[in-house]
């Protein structure tokens, strides 16, 4: 290689460097920031169902049917991932972290 193709070349590799270091940023932006809505929405889940499970005892017989149902029709919907177990998980995540500031304050801890 001549003197103009080795500048080239050692151009052309800063560039590929900045350009990957800004994609793997990217990336991992999206995925803290994927994984930080995910962590709200289970932490509301599990708000929606505590409440709706709260409040006499006609409504804990209904709450007792509630998960099973709520389970097969969410998986319906929305796929893998809403299992009884998943949604009993996101209820005992909120009932662990009933302050919001809570789970927003563990999220962006190091």
């Amino acid at each position: 290689m001549n003197p103009m193709e080795l500048a080239n070349q050692a151009d052309y590799q800063d560039l590929l460097q900045q350009l990957s270091g800004l994609l793997t940023e990217a990336r991992q932006q999206a995925v803290r920031t994927v994984n930080t809505l995910l962590v709200q929405t289970y932490w509301q889940i599990g708000r929606r169902i505590v409440e709706e499970e709260q409040g006499g005892s006609l409504r804990a017989a209904y709450g007792e049917r509630l998960l099973p149902q709520l389970a097969k029709d969410l998986t319906q919907r929305f796929g893998r991932g809403l299992s009884q177990r998943n949604l009993e998980t996101m209820r005992q995540f909120y009932v662990a972290f009933r302050i919001p500031q809570t789970v927003a304050a563990e999220l962006n801890s190091p």
